[in-house]
């Protein structure tokens, strides 16, 4: 006969017997909502150019962006962040076609408010890095370094030719000292209280950005060291986040996302303002080759990866595959 007591009491598998038990009790759950589709539009082509090292994600054209954009309003997306890739002939050293009302970041903000109107958040990124012929996200100094402040003057002047072009939210993303304030005064001079500010508080120097590169036509020659986190370091991140904060930041974010789940967790943690998260470049495109080659179930894979980003903490969440999810979960 049996010793009953032998048996565990306490059985967690109950709540685990079912899909729908499953379900029920999930503590986390994504919703379209959750998502923010970011974008690139090229100059001067034709036809959606493929992104090789992204599998699936294109260098648009201005009619195929406005397209996206629908499409992610129809899949209940929240947001479309953009990202001009200007013709190489543009580039030179101060960005320039970065503040140019025609510039093509400009163009496509424009293109894409008459598309959707207040339907979609329309986000853009605030940086020099795709339109200067060096790379870096801001101006050289005589040594070749990046001059922080030389470079928040050219950010303020992004600020406001975006919000002049339609932007809901600006992403200033360069990591300069003192962008966050700088922004937020240069939107608030030309009476654009209404534009929002989604820092990139916590930016590391990654190796996962590495298909970015691509995808933005980057002429960067060295790294980004001086300016992006070490990624050894995470006290640094709530500096970074206190300061943001202080100047005015309305929402903030972690970049990249999966290798930094324990920086995310303590920023969500630590403010009472909408955190969000950038699954960047290299985590899309390890995910899409290993599925490439059979070695893992596709699906099962980017939603596990978005629920964990959510679960660490961020309320919103930057992903090449946000109208793709925001399908399957309607």
């Amino acid at each position: 006969m049996a010793t009953y007591g032998s048996f565990p009491g306490s059985r967690p598998r109950r709540l685990r017997t079912t899909p729908v038990m499953r379900r029920m009790v999930a503590e986390t759950r994504l919703h379209p909502a959750d998502f923010i589709l970011p974008a690139f539009v090229r100059e001067g082509v034709s036809e959606p150019v493929p992104i090789g090292a992204m599998p699936g994600v294109v260098q648009h054209t201005r009619d195929s962006l406005k397209k996206a954009a629908a499409e992610a309003v129809e899949a209940g997306v929240s947001g479309i962040m953009l990202f001009g890739v200007p013709e190489e002939s543009k580039k030179d050293a101060l960005g320039t076609v970065g503040t140019d009302p025609d510039g093509i970041l400009q163009v496509a903000l424009r293109d894409v408010r008459a598309e959707v109107g207040d339907e979609l958040l329309v986000m853009s990124d605030l940086c020099l890095d795709e339109f200067t012929d060096h790379g870096h996200c801001g101006v050289l100094d005589a040594q070749g370094r990046v001059d922080n402040d030389a470079t928040l003057e050219r950010y303020a002047e992004m600020a406001q030719v975006q919000a002049d072009a339609g932007a809901h939210v600006v992403g200033p993303s360069g990591m300069m000292d003192g962008q966050i304030g700088v922004v937020r005064d240069a939107l608030d001079q030309i009476g654009r209280e209404d534009v929002a500010v989604l820092a990139y508080t916590v930016k590391y120097s990654s190796a996962f950005f590495g298909p970015f590169r691509e995808a933005v036509g980057s002429s960067l020659k060295g790294d980004r060291k001086t300016y992006q986190q070490d990624p050894a370091n995470a006290r640094e991140s709530m500096r970074e986040l206190a300061l943001d904060l202080e100047e005015g930041a309305d929402m903030v974010m972690v970049k990249p996302a999966g290798p930094y789940l324990d920086i995310l967790a303590r920023v969500a943690d630590a403010v009472d303002v909408p955190v969000a998260a950038y699954q960047i470049s290299g985590e899309y495109s390890m995910v899409e080759a290993a599925a490439e080659k059979g070695w893992i179930d596709r699906e099962r894979a980017i939603l596990e990866t978005l629920t964990g980003i959510k679960r660490a903490g961020a309320q919103n969440i930057l992903t090449y595959w946000a109208t793709e999810v925001a399908r399957i979960l309607r």
